[in-house]
């Protein structure tokens, strides 16, 4: 098997951007040394296959779906956006967005949307008919937030769009400005009642007033390092994490932090280095790193709980803490579960072989992955 570990590749303009971004890419490369083989599982967990089902090739991009009650929405590169149904997998309806989707879905029970290459924001309602089609600055580059009456994307060109949930229309928008070259990975945002938190390259993250997207504070995750751009390279990747008065982040070639979610203040740094993003639940905050372990860090001090590293450069996901366990994909289309406690490794579930890097989403009797091939998968663990 040739190893499909994390390396840049040469980038592309983004639309208004300064510099070139650097895309983070899984390579098939033949010259690359074999992965390092598997521990086996002396008593792994029963684990089955509940459902699987189709929803299109995602190409290279990180498609993320969406649980909302009974609903689940997928979405393909192409353009097509499924609704399933949760407990079956049964297709309830498919359309076509006529765009290249580019960041997976974002829902709420009442409106779905997604974001295309071309800077579409395009929202349904559960039944698949269009509510509304606008168009922002660039390609967008997470899933829609749905809060409140607002709709929040994050785009290649460093902005932040706050958009009307009933018709589209732009409410705000901030904007930072880029460095030469950045990670192409997904990016999303978080917020509680009065704010929006979103990462940015450069290793900041921000917190915006969800009225008018005003700065409230802005936290340093990491500082770039080095003498060259492609050294400097410091991204805060994946979706901000907020639990209580905290919300935490992580980024490329750089750090985890945690902050005070109010004003900013730094609660706490660690070393590590993510290309996917964090999660977290309860007192623990689940990443992994870009070279393929994963750690279990104390949510108030940064503290390792544990760390797994027998997932050498296999391009892992964001991990996924589900009852007792934390699921995890990575680049040959495997999920693995790991002990919470622990970290050790008790079930190993294989996919199409695609790579898993959309982040697991939970479902009642387990979980749910969709690999790059478009095959979505849903796992009960028992």
């Amino acid at each position: 098997m040739h190893d499909r570990g994390w390396i840049p590749s040469a980038g592309r303009l983004a639309n208004g951007a300064v510099g070139a971004v650097l895309a983070i890419v899984l390579c098939g490369c033949s010259g690359t040394p074999p992965l390092p083989d598997l521990p086996e599982i002396d008593k792994p967990i029963d684990t089955k296959v509940l459902w699987k089902a189709s929803v299109g090739n995602g190409k290279d991009f990180d498609l993320v779906p969406v649980v909302v009650g009974p609903a689940l929405y997928a979405a393909a590169h192409d353009g097509t956006l499924v609704r399933f149904e949760v407990k079956s997998g049964n297709e309830v309806w498919r359309t076509d967005v006529k765009d290249r989707i580019s960041a997976g879905v974002g829902a709420t029970a009442d409106l779905v949307v997604v974001g295309t290459l071309n800077g579409r924001v395009v929202a349904f309602d559960p039944n698949g008919k269009t509510v509304w089609d606008v168009r922002v600055t660039s390609e967008v580059l997470g899933p829609p937030l749905i809060a409140a009456d607002l709709v929040v994307v994050r785009t290649a060109d460093n902005r932040v769009f706050g958009l009307s949930a009933t018709d589209g229309k732009r409410r705000w928008t901030y904007q930072r400005v880029a460095p030469a070259l950045t990670v192409r990975a997904n990016a999303g945002a978080a917020a509680d009642q009065n704010l929006i938190f979103a990462g940015f390259p450069g290793g900041k993250l921000v917190a915006l007033a969800m009225n008018n997207g005003a700065l409230r504070w802005e936290g340093t995750v990491s500082s770039p390092k080095g003498t060259t751009e492609l050294e400097r390279v410091s991204d805060v990747v994946g979706v901000p994490w907020l639990m209580q008065r905290e919300v935490c982040a992580v980024s490329f070639q750089g750090r985890a932090a945690c902050f005070d979610a109010d004003n900013g203040a730094p609660l706490w740094t660690r070393d590590i280095s993510s290309a996917s993003g964090l999660m977290g639940e309860g007192r623990i905050v689940y990443v992994a790193d870009a070279k393929g372990a994963v750690a279990a860090l104390d949510r108030s001090t940064g503290a390792i709980v544990w760390r797994q590293d027998k997932l050498t450069r296999r391009a892992l996901s964001v991990p996924l803490p589900i009852g007792r366990f934390v699921a995890v994909g990575d680049g040959q289309g495997l999920v693995h579960l790991l002990d919470r406690v622990s970290g050790e490794f008790v079930a190993r579930m294989e996919t199409d072989g695609s790579p898993i890097v959309a982040a697991p989403r939970p479902i009642e009797a387990g979980f749910v992955v969709q690999t790059r091939r478009g095959t979505i998968y849903a796992f009960g663990v028992l």
